[in-house]
């Protein structure tokens, strides 16, 4: 049965599915692993960056969000932000340079060794991204991703992977299952700080 033949609650059901799917394909000792990378920058001074596009973007300054009030309930400090959040800045890169660059110039701007940057994107090929990972492990800084699809360039070129198996194009369950990660990673970081 093709989507337009389906009512509206089998299709509501479908949808539900593909995201219960994409979720049991998360392995809990990747997130172990990106707890862990956060753990360890935080715990240095250091800086958490994250970077993504479109919904992705939204998914980085939630994760930001979350990031930071789970070390306020334990009273620890936490230095993080999102390279999607000023307008004026990636507009301005993407104007003058190219939309390619708009994380990387950044990145070159801010980051100082000991530094984490984490790339959301449910494809892991956009150009930006990937440029700005390949910029990082450049200059020695630690990576991380959380894709979807089949994890695309990123996947093969980020320290820490949490990948989300979804179906080429299928966006709404890779980027329902990257906030589900998110939730957990916080919860994890909450948890241990108690």
């Amino acid at each position: 049965m093709g989507v337009n033949e389906m009512s509206d609650e089998e299709y509501l059901a479908a949808y539900l599915a593909r995201v219960q799917e994409a979720i049991a394909t998360v392995q809990a000792a990747d997130l172990k692993r990106l707890v862990d990378a956060i753990e360890r920058t935080v715990a240095a001074g250091a800086h958490v960056f994250y970077i993504g596009n479109g919904g992705s973007a939204a998914t980085a300054s939630h994760y930001v969000n979350d990031l930071v009030m789970a070390y306020m309930r334990t009273n620890r400090v936490v230095r993080v932000s999102s390279l999607t959040d000023n307008p004026a800045l990636v507009t301005g890169i993407a104007n003058d340079y190219s939309f390619e660059e708009v994380f990387e110039h950044q990145l070159r701007a801010l980051a100082q060794p000991g530094d984490l940057v984490v790339a959301i994107s449910a494809s892991g090929n956009s150009p930006n991204l990937v440029r700005a990972i390949e910029y990082a492990r450049s200059v020695g800084l630690t990576t991380a991703a959380v894709l979807g699809f089949d994890g695309g360039k990123l996947k093969g070129i980020a320290d820490v992977v949490v990948h989300v198996h979804t179906e080429l194009g299928d966006y709404g369950p890779a980027e329902d299952a990257h906030l589900v990660i998110n939730h957990a990673v916080a919860g994890a970081i909450r948890a241990r700080g108690e």
